[in-house]
């Protein structure tokens, strides 16, 4: 395979970094990734070669505000904005590869982000995987920090917050959970609009999941405790047919850097060349 380290400018010309892994021979399709919270790509590189070894090309952006990318940390001017971010990342897909398919593949608010994406642009891609979305909190989040949220969003946009994220649930691996604590790129920001309109914009897509028009895979660890599992069941049961969900018993809230990642990885490898059904 070959790796490359890219950039190109987001549509309010903020820089946003990326990293491609191309395999060598045919490529099967192109799998662009959109990443959680307060993270950045450099933590799947795992996931990016071994999707390369499987014959996917994968395309890893940091979002806007995260990782090596420009922007206030942990915000946005709007979801708009980071829809048009990944619009801007799968034609940057297309252009190395052109004429193959397009996978999204989203984990945590980024599996928000894709399913939002297909939801209300209804993008030609080939599919969208979804990890641990964001379609309800699986805790309570304080009520003083939403009303915070709420009141702050349009008076103060930009104020930052912590996101109060729960480490020890990211995964049973504890050197998974050092990792992140001790990664100097993590950030525990999020702004008063982003952490308000992420919540909203998981719960619209529980109400219009109907709107889904392209094939998805949800997968979701049974025991994630950041990102509520029966919100996946729940969506998967309104998808109209066009969802399967894959739930994983007793892992935690990053499947894919879970002791059975390669299993997880696998299994999207399968739906994609279209060797398991719903």
């Amino acid at each position: 395979m070959t790796y490359n380290e890219l950039e190109w400018n987001s549509k309010d010309n903020l820089n946003i970094y990326a990293r491609y892994w191309k395999p060598e021979g045919t490529v099967k399709g192109t799998v662009c990734l959109v990443h959680g919270l307060g993270e950045h790509i450099g933590r799947y590189t795992h996931v990016g070669e071994f999707l390369s070894a499987g014959g996917y090309a994968f395309l890893a952006a940091d979002m806007r505000g995260h990782g090596k990318s420009e922007g206030q940390r942990g915000h946005t001017p709007s979801m708009d904005a980071l829809r048009e971010d990944i619009s801007k990342q799968v034609e940057e897909a297309q252009k190395r590869v052109p004429d193959s398919p397009i996978f999204l593949y989203g984990h945590s608010l980024g599996g928000t982000l894709v399913l939002s994406y297909c939801a209300r642009l209804h993008p030609q891609i080939s599919g969208v995987i979804a990890t641990g979305p964001l379609l309800r909190p699986g805790f309570d989040p304080p009520g003083w920090k939403l009303t915070l949220g709420r009141m702050m969003r349009n008076l103060w946009p930009t104020m930052a917050m912590s996101n109060g994220l729960d480490q020890d649930g990211l995964s049973r691996d504890p050197q998974v959970v050092h990792a992140y604590h001790s990664d100097p790129m993590v950030h525990d920001r999020v702004s008063a609009r982003l952490g308000i309109e992420m919540i909203e914009e998981g719960l619209w897509l529980l109400e219009n999941a109907s709107r889904l028009r392209v094939p998805a895979l949800l997968m979701h660890g049974s025991d994630d405790r950041l990102c509520s599992p029966q919100a996946s069941r729940e969506y998967q049961q309104k998808a109209e047919g066009r969802c399967t969900l894959k739930i994983w018993e007793g892992q935690y809230h990053e499947i894919h850097n879970e002791p059975e990642k390669d299993q997880v990885l696998q299994y999207a490898l399968q739906w994609m060349t279209g060797t398991v059904h719903p």
